[in-house]
This record gives C-alpha cells, structure tokens and sequence, in this order.
C-alpha cells in the first residue's frame, strides 16, 4: 500500500532557522519527498539549499521544471517561480503570484493534494500574515495530514495561527519534534482518496493550472466564485470571492490570488501611496506656480505674480496637511487586527 511519503513545507519570516532545524534532525535514510517554499526576495540568488544541506544529511536542490521526484530528497523553490507536483514530476513555472509572493505555499500545498492526496503531509512554518492557510485546507480536504509549528515555539505566529484559526489540523508541535513525528507518519499506509464535489475538483485543477502558467480567462476563473466589486492591488482586475470552509479568498480574472488579510494589507498599503502621489502632485504645483509667479514679477505684471503666489502658498498648505494626515494611515492585516484586539491573560 502507498506511505505518505509527499511532505510539503511553508515558511516566511524566521523560516530559514525553522528549516535548519528541522533539516538536521532527519536521518539519511528518510524515506520521502520533501518540497519547500521560503518566502524570499526574487530579486537575488539564494542559498536556502546550501544552507540546509550543510545542515543535514539530505541532497537539497533547486529543482528544474519537468524534473521526476525522488524520495530521500529535499526540493526548494527557486526565487520568483512556482513550484508545484504533478504526475510524479516538479513543475517549476512563473505563473501570477499569489498573497503578493510567488513561489506561493499556497500553489505547491494544492498542486500536491490535487495529485497525492492522502499521501501528503502538509507542514506551515513561522512567518507573516497567511499563505498556506489555503493550500493546507487543500490538503485536509483531500485525505493528507496537516501539521504546523506550535505558535509559540514559531518566531512569527500569524501563519501557523491562521491556519489553527481556519482549518481542522492534525498536530501542533515544536520544531524540534517535528521530525521525530514525520518518521512516524511516512510509514502509515493512506487512506482512499475523498469524494469532493466535482465543482471543487475544477476548481483546484483549474488554480493549479493558473499556477502553471496558463491564461487564468482563458480557463473561465471568472465564472468559479461569486463576482465582487473589489478590484486586484495588482493589476485593477475584478476580483471574484472563493469560500473554502470558513476562508474566503479571491482571485482576479488575470490569475493574482489573496486571502481577504493579504487583500486587507495590500488594498491599505495603497490607500498610503496614493497619499503620498497626492504630496508630490502638490509639491510640484508649488514649484511650477512659483516659478510663473517670478516671471511675471520680472516682467513687471505683480497683480499676476501676487496671484500666483498665493495660489502656491494654498497649494503648499494643502500639501503639508497631506503630508501630516499620511501618517496617520494604519497598515491593517486581518491577523494584525486580531492581535491588537487578543484579550489579555492575567499573569498575577
């Protein structure tokens, strides 16, 4: 009978000393795939696999799009693509980012369960606000196990927190345990894979797809979720809302994807840099109504230099009221709210 032998780990901020050590408390022997996704910059190299592999014993590698999966293995996704699983092969493509990152947890966590099913076992890390709440809710749905790092052991709760909060998970432990119980878990033979509605099938092949490249309207993404007058911080798309147990989330007919925090964070991130385009705009009416102001009191017309003048010292009023008011502006995420609003325990 098939092992869950397919391990799929999600990681962001503090996730590089999670991995460590967790890495190097598996034997040479483990047998199982292990796929990462650590939220890094697409902007540099990394060398996430070279940092784990001189912490444990297993090969770790940046996979190559197409290239067939091996046991005993561990794979990290390469900055700025995706990496997904699919017919006993890494995907590796630079489909539309979702949660603002791409390589997204959530797009490898339902690539695997699509695919594996009860073979997948299912792993978020420390980090920032919620990838991976989603494709962990992928992968209880279709049989796999889902494990997270304890909260309190994780440098940055809000992932692992999230998916507490939205799914049904099956163990919560410290990093430091975590491998003794994967040990345990690959030698468990699975279960039938689960009946889903079919609607919830196309679905996740058709996010899986979008993932891989292919053209999210193209594949009527549009038509798979309940229209909303909200439009993508990315591209201005209309955005459509997709209801997963009790996470809603939503994607634009472009492909971009966000859970409603990320969306929050992103949509208030905006807000603030329209403010800021506001200032410039009115910096640069100082400027230009100035200078016109000087030419005409050089060419001798002061009744349009002093109204010029006054039209600049309105316009700079304006601007440093703008200027005050910007930093007034809250960056708001859905965890950041439940945080500041988390009753207090009494430690007297």
């Amino acid at each position: 009978m098939a092992k869950r032998n397919i391990i799929v780990i999600g990681a962001s901020a503090g996730g590089v000393y999670a991995l460590k050590k967790l890495v190097e408390s598996l034997p040479a022997n483990f047998d199982a795939a292990v796929f990462v996704v650590q939220h890094i910059s697409p902007h540099s190299p990394s060398f996430l696999p070279d940092i784990l592999m001189a912490a444990g014993p297993l090969p770790v590698t940046h996979p190559t799009d197409g290239e067939i999966i091996q046991t005993g293995r561990i794979y990290i996704a390469p900055p700025d693509y995706h990496m997904l699983v699919e017919y006993d092969q890494v995907i590796v493509k630079k489909g539309p980012k979702e949660n603002r990152f791409r390589p997204s947890i959530d797009a490898l966590f339902r690539s695997a369960a699509y695919t594996y099913g009860p073979r997948v076992i299912g792993i978020v890390l420390t980090g920032m606000l919620n990838d991976g709440t989603s494709g962990m809710w992928s992968v209880k749905r279709l049989g796999g196990v889902g494990v997270i790092q304890d909260p309190a052991d994780a440098m940055y709760a809000s992932m692992p927190d999230s998916v507490l909060e939205y799914v049904d998970v099956d163990y919560v432990v410290p990093v430091s345990k975590m491998a003794f119980l994967l040990e345990d878990l690959i030698k468990e033979n699975v279960t039938v894979k689960p009946e889903i509605p079919v609607e919830e099938t196309e679905l996740m092949a058709t996010e899986i797809n979008i993932a891989a490249q292919e053209n999210a309207f193209e594949l009527g993404i549009q038509d798979m979720g309940e229209l909303t007058r909200l439009t993508c911080p990315e591209c201005n798309g209309a955005l459509i809302s997709i209801k997963e147990g009790k996470l809603i989330r939503y994607r634009c007919h472009t492909g971009h994807a966000f859970t409603a925090s990320t969306l929050l964070a992103a949509t208030t991130k905006d807000v603030e840099e329209s403010f800021w385009k506001a200032i410039r705009s009115l910096e640069e009416t100082v400027i230009l109504l100035e200078q016109s102001g000087k030419q005409f009191a050089e060419g001798g017309n002061e009744k349009a230099a002093r109204h010029y003048m006054e039209k600049a010292r309105e316009a700079r009023e304006r601007a440093r009221r703008t200027h005050d008011f910007v930093y007034q502006q809250e960056q708001l995420s859905e965890d950041k709210i439940v945080t500041v609003n988390k009753p207090q325990i009494n430690q007297s």
